[in-house]
């Protein structure tokens, strides 16, 4: 079953023309969501220059919104100059109180987006390009039965001259993998579980149970399968992307956070403390 999912749902991200995708959106409106923290030296670049290819150029996106999650740096002033609308996580619906995290940020921006299909992109982008948004909304808008799709690429260490190909990706590999060939072998055949360029209906992630943390990707994976089955994914080759890498010690802890969810997905007790979810949006008044 992986092997025939495998081949009929990967992509390229050049297989759809911007004219097609133009044509296949049809009035719908689509949301570009970029969650940030501490992001000043690449969130300006990320929004400038998708907001000059999608949104001022060819009107494939209808809204460029940056969630900054508790920073303490230039990030939110960035973003907005460059031409996001940029909220603060812990401003979102104050009455539903905030926690930092990744996966909040994704959470709160439902109530502040409009689009029926919602593309996600990391704020700390190197090498990349604007082909990445197109790319994922492909299948999104080309085949109804669709319903989230992941961003796939070639991982170099370090960007430019110094970039060592064919590396990165740590937790993926050591943590994500390994989980997903003994608890969801269903999964297999997505090639970069954990990547945080996907895309989703609304209609989908609002159903959805959210972590608050890094494990927001693997978590929406599982729970998509669980409850639509595995043509609701496909997955796209996006080509090169590098990006700023966190030492071993951060990622130790965003694998503890990934490892949560999936034994907790997979029913297995785990002694220490778990990272919270933020229920599905749709049952929030």
């Amino acid at each position: 079953m992986v092997g025939e999912w495998f081949d009929r749902n990967t992509h390229h991200w050049d297989d759809w023309s911007l004219d097609r995708l133009l044509e296949a959106k049809a009035g719908r409106v689509v949301s570009l969501v970029v969650p940030a923290r501490n992001e000043a030296a690449t969130v300006g670049d990320v929004v400038s220059r998708v907001r000059d290819a999608l949104v001022d150029t060819v009107a494939l996106l209808d809204e460029i919104v940056v969630i900054d999650s508790d920073s303490t740096d230039e990030t939110y002033v960035v973003a907005s100059d460059a031409g996001a609308v940029v909220h603060r996580a812990a401003e979102i619906r104050p009455d539903l109180g905030t926690v930092p995290g990744k996966g909040e940020a994704m959470w709160k921006s439902q109530f502040v987006t409009k689009g029926e299909v919602v593309v996600f992109m990391d704020a700390d982008l190197l090498d990349w390009d604007t082909h990445f948004v197109p790319g994922l909304l492909g299948p999104l808008l080309t085949r109804p039965e669709v319903l989230l799709v992941k961003g796939f690429y070639e991982r170099p260490m370090g960007s430019g001259e110094s970039a060592v190909p064919l590396e990165g990706g740590r937790v993926t590999e050591l943590v994500a993998r390994p989980l997903i060939r003994l608890l969801f072998p269903e999964l297999a055949g997505l090639h970069q579980p954990l990547a945080g360029e996907w895309a989703v209906r609304r209609s989908l992630f609002e159903t959805l149970r959210v972590p608050t943390g890094y494990a927001v990707e693997l978590a929406a994976l599982v729970d998509t399968v669980r409850a639509h089955g595995l043509h609701a994914l496909a997955q796209v080759d996006l080509g090169t992307r590098a990006h700023r890498h966190q030492s071993l010690r951060d990622l130790g802890g965003m694998a503890t956070q990934i490892l949560a969810a999936a034994l907790a997905r997979a029913g297995v007790p785990t002694a220490g403390e778990v990272d919270s979810e933020r229920p599905p949006a749709v049952s929030v008044p």
